[in-house]
């Protein structure tokens, strides 16, 4: 038997259960990445991610070629032309079956769709990116769940019930292969910041478990310190798993915690974010065709504001906590989460501009970036999505930058023309700066705060009002 595995955002030989079961039984494997650059254009995924799923790739084919598994990498321009070329290479090298762990965007789903009804052998697809399958957890009711709380009490008690399955890495099928190098074409901007492989993830795994998981609740949300994972660029391509998130919090506290307040539960409950929004992304599949998962509003009279929008973007709103959090992610293409929530809220509830410019912006610069999480983030920013933060909750940037950056450590790192300025006025240093700096360049705030939030609310009774007639 031949057995043909199918890699997508799924670079790992460990805990990959479509490369683990098409090696179970004794058969030739071989393996083949399919790279559709025009898709990638499309879906406006970023330049450092294209740079840094290159690099993991070649990780990938070493590890492989160990394993007596040789990698091939096919060039097709968009999804649509997948079928074909699979179905042609599956017959010319004579393979009996396909494996392939499940994506979960509804272009990739109707991709795989296709393949299905394209090939002349089995297509076999696993569960390789979620602890609890996708689809699995319903209401009393069989519906989907579209709050986070019940989501989580039925996510949890399924882990208690069934725990989780990690799979090792299969065992060598033959004698070490040499490899050639690999790399993805197209434009790239460099990822070097971020170490490639899976022994690189593993490593920072269980560094981050060691060092800050029993901490993480306290130190999660200051940007200048070094409190949080920094895992999602790896759980965004698959180089690791959840399970093996889980598997690393039960090694370093010896058991799993199951609620609040035990250590390791606040970062535990970060994973069941990223699965709830991987399941509303299965079951609402307009979430993928960038509609509101609260149909009502998509009636919200979004601003038109471009030059806004060129502010923010490029961090020049006079806010020193979004500027410096917007300058980080388009040098490093990384941003924190907590900053990620404070320049989404400015960006959709201050300048009141579509959350979806928002949402494509941080897909086209973020290392990180994959559909689920990005669009749920966005959604609950500006109150259009499940579980979302509540319409009237807007975050000022000002006090959000006195609690979570007290001291402008990140603001000074980022915003090099605020060096200077006493820690007292760093989130308002416009009067010390003209008076101190003559022509120091950094703008005054573009939006009066207060006017800009009474708006935001007022936009949303509007949709209210509309509602009721």
């Amino acid at each position: 038997m031949r057995h043909l595995v199918w890699f997508r955002t799924d670079l790992r030989v460990a805990d990959n259960p479509a490369l683990y079961e098409a090696a179970a039984d004794g058969a030739e494997v071989e393996a083949v990445y399919i790279d559709c650059p025009g898709q990638w254009r499309c879906h406006g995924n970023s330049s450092i991610q294209r740079d840094f799923m290159s690099r993991n790739l070649q990780v990938l084919n070493e590890q492989l070629a160990q394993l007596g598994i040789p990698l091939t990498v096919l060039t097709v321009d968009t999804f649509a032309e997948v079928p074909a070329v699979l179905a042609s290479w599956l017959t010319t090298h004579t393979f009996d079956a396909l494996y392939a762990n499940r994506e979960l965007g509804i272009d990739e789903r109707r991709r795989d769709k296709a393949v299905q009804q394209t090939l002349l052998v089995p297509c076999r697809v696993y569960n390789g990116d979620c602890v609890v399958d996708h689809g699995s957890l319903t209401t009393r009711s069989g519906d989907m769940y579209k709050v986070f709380t019940p989501f989580a009490k039925s996510w949890l008690a399924s882990l208690r019930a069934s725990g989780y399955r990690l799979l090792p890495v299969p065992e060598a099928l033959g004698e070490p292969l040499s490899c050639e190098p690999l790399s993805l074409s197209g434009e790239r901007v460099s990822s070097e910041a971020w170490s490639a492989g899976e022994a690189a993830a593993a490593q920072r795994l269980t560094q981050f478990c060691r060092l800050s998981l029993r901490d993480y609740g306290e130190l999660r949300d200051f940007p200048a310190e070094d409190g949080t994972s920094s895992l999602s660029p790896y759980l965004a391509l698959g180089i690791l798993s959840p399970n093996q998130c889980l598997a690393a919090i039960e090694a370093e506290l010896e058991q799993l915690p199951f609620s609040r307040g035990e250590p390791g539960f606040v970062w535990l409950n970060e994973l069941i974010w990223r699965e709830f929004y991987r399941h509303l992304l299965v079951a609402f599949p307009r979430l993928s065709m960038e509609r509101a998962f609260k149909p009502e509003t998509e009636a919200l009279q979004w601003s038109q504001d471009d030059e806004g929008f060129r502010a923010w973007r490029e961090g020049q709103t006079g806010y020193p906590i979004v500027d410096a959090a917007m300058r980080c992610l388009k040098q490093t293409g990384w941003m924190h989460n907590r900053l990620r929530m404070i320049v989404a809220s400015f960006l959709t509830k201050d300048l009141h501009i579509d959350w979806r410019r928002g949402e494509a912006w941080f897909m086209s610069r973020l290392i990180d970036g994959e559909l689920a999480a990005n669009n749920g983030g966005w959604q609950w920013a500006a109150g259009t999505g499940a579980d979302a933060a509540p319409y009237f909750r807007v975050f000022n940037p000002t006090t959000q930058g006195e609690r979570f950056d007290a001291d402008g450590d990140f603001i000074r790192r980022w915003l090099p023309e605020l060096a200077e300025v006493p820690t007292r006025v760093i989130h308002a240093p416009h009067d010390w700066l003209d008076n101190h700096v003559p022509g120091h360049g950094y703008p005054k705030p573009i939006v009066d705060h207060k006017r800009a939030r009474l708006h935001a609310i007022a936009m949303f009774d509007a949709l209210k009002d509309r509602e009721a007639v």
